[in-house]
């Protein structure tokens, strides 16, 4: 008796190890309106290291050609391979870090045509913040509205220049 007591709570205790968080993924999505055709706009701040000059940051591609697959190194930690791309976008994905929860954080970026003179830039980001408290999803959620709305104005402002 005393042995089925101890394996029926040495299997309940293997269960709750093995229990995860479902994922709660949050998605946010911002775009700004450019005054130049979309192929243009790419031309100027859609290559994968262009967001260095965007956003301010130090880029260094470590794996590829620009395309698919290419590796991309931010401020030397933020490594972010190239997982889709099509002739005015791309996305991206942080893989998992090693001792950090991995949060399958993705990225995509697009320069999408309005007219044949105008165009749209947008930016959509999507986390996991199942292990997150409200606290700290709302300060991830105001640190990236800060980033992408300060990097959308200054691709404009590149894009637009003569």
């Amino acid at each position: 008796m005393r042995l089925r007591h101890l394996l029926t709570g040495l299997i309940a205790l293997a269960a709750s190890c093995w229990a995860f968080a479902q994922p709660d993924y949050y998605r946010l999505e911002f775009d700004i309106a450019v005054n130049k055709p979309a192929a243009e706009v790419w031309s100027k701040v859609g290559g994968y290291c262009d967001i260095g000059e965007w956003l301010g940051l130090d880029c260094e591609i470590t794996q590829g050609d620009g395309g698919v697959g290419t590796v991309r190194v931010l401020n030397g930690t933020i490594v972010e391979p190239m997982v889709a791309q099509t002739e005015l976008s791309y996305g991206y994905t942080q893989p998992v870090t090693e001792g950090e929860y991995y949060t399958l954080y993705h990225g995509f970026m697009e320069a999408r045509p309005v007219s044949e003179t105008t165009s749209k830039l947008i930016y959509t980001v999507m986390w996991d913040t199942s292990r997150s408290s409200e606290e700290e999803i709302s300060a991830a959620v105001e640190s990236r509205r800060n980033l992408f709305t300060t990097g959308l104005a200054n691709m404009k402002e590149i894009a637009e220049a003569q």
